[in-house]
C-alpha cells in the first residue's frame, strides 16, 4: 500500500531527500508521492517533522 502526503505537509523536502526510489516531488501546494513508484518502505514517514506521509 503506497503512501500519500496529507495537507499537514510544510514543504520542507525532508521526505524527498530520503526516499530510496525518488518517488517524491514538489507539487503545487505540498510534496506529492508517485504511487506507481512508491515501495511503501515508510522512510518518508520516519523523517517527516509533521507526520504528513500516511499509508493510503
Amino acid at each position: 500500500m503506497a503512501y500519500k502526503i496529507s495537507d499537514n505537509c510544510i514543504s520542507c523536502g525532508a521526505c524527498a531527500a530520503e526516499c530510496p526510489v525518488n518517488c517524491i516531488s514538489q507539487g503545487e501546494t505540498k510534496y506529492e508521492i508517485d504511487e506507481s513508484v512508491c515501495i511503501s518502505c515508510g522512510t518518508c514517514a520516519g523523517v517527516c517533522p509533521v507526520s504528513a506521509p500516511e499509508q493510503d
